[in-house]
């Protein structure tokens, strides 16, 4: 019994980096998204290819292979070096800020045009508009998506291990193969169980929170 406490406590350990980075990813990936969107359907030419170009790159790439060139590739070819923590922490949020740019500009556009018309007569400015109108509609039309991209984040940040991180699946790892029993996997898979139902339960309160707005 002491042993199996021993591995959860060691494994909550690894956990701790997994829940930091996700938060980091979480609470910067999703404004960067909200600017990426309004970039990629502003009228300026310049903008919208930079952010088309952008979402290209950290969506038609494995997570992974961002991860590796950002950890290894740029201190080779650039000369800049990141500790493993902020490498991943800018991979990530590079990456889920080109997803979640899609799935704010899918749900921008999918507004009536007619409340933009409708702002206009009130007499509201374009970022008035955004901010008081289409925004909150728009997080109301993407919170599935985004709650699906919350979800699958926390699975994500398992791929820390490739670069060494002593996150919760790693320290897992370690003790099954100083111990050669698969318990930790176990407790690991529990507690990546309760990390998302708890994300999901946060997503179902936002849905009925903004479902005012339909």
């Amino acid at each position: 019994m002491s042993d199996i406490l021993g591995m959860i406590i060691y494994i909550l350990k690894g956990s701790l980096i997994t829940l930091k980075l996700y938060i980091v990813t979480i609470v910067l990936s999703i404004p960067l998204g909200v600017l990426g969107a309004l970039g990629k359907i502003s009228k300026s030419k310049l903008l919208s290819s930079f952010v088309g170009f952008y979402t290209w790159i950290f969506r038609g790439t494995p997570l992974l292979l961002q991860l590796f060139f950002i950890y290894f590739g740029l201190p080779h070819f650039l000369g800049i070096n990141f500790s493993k923590f902020q490498a991943a922490s800018l991979t990530f949020i590079l990456n889920y800020g080109a997803y979640f740019t899609e799935i704010f500009r899918g749900g921008i556009l999918s507004i009536d045009k007619g409340q933009y018309e409708a702002a206009k007569v009130l007499g509201l400015s374009y970022p008035q508009t955004m901010r008081r109108i289409i925004l909150p509609q728009t997080i109301r039309r993407v919170l599935p998506a985004t709650s699906n991209e919350a979800i699958t984040l926390v699975k994500d940040t398992a791929l820390v291990t490739a670069i060494s991180m002593e996150d919760l699946l790693r320290n897992a790892n370690q003790i099954v193969a100083r111990e050669y029993t698969i318990i930790p996997f176990v407790i690991a898979g529990v507690i990546y169980l309760v990390l998302t139902s708890i994300i999901v339960w946060i997503f179902r309160k936002l849905e009925e929170k903004y479902s005012i707005y339909e």
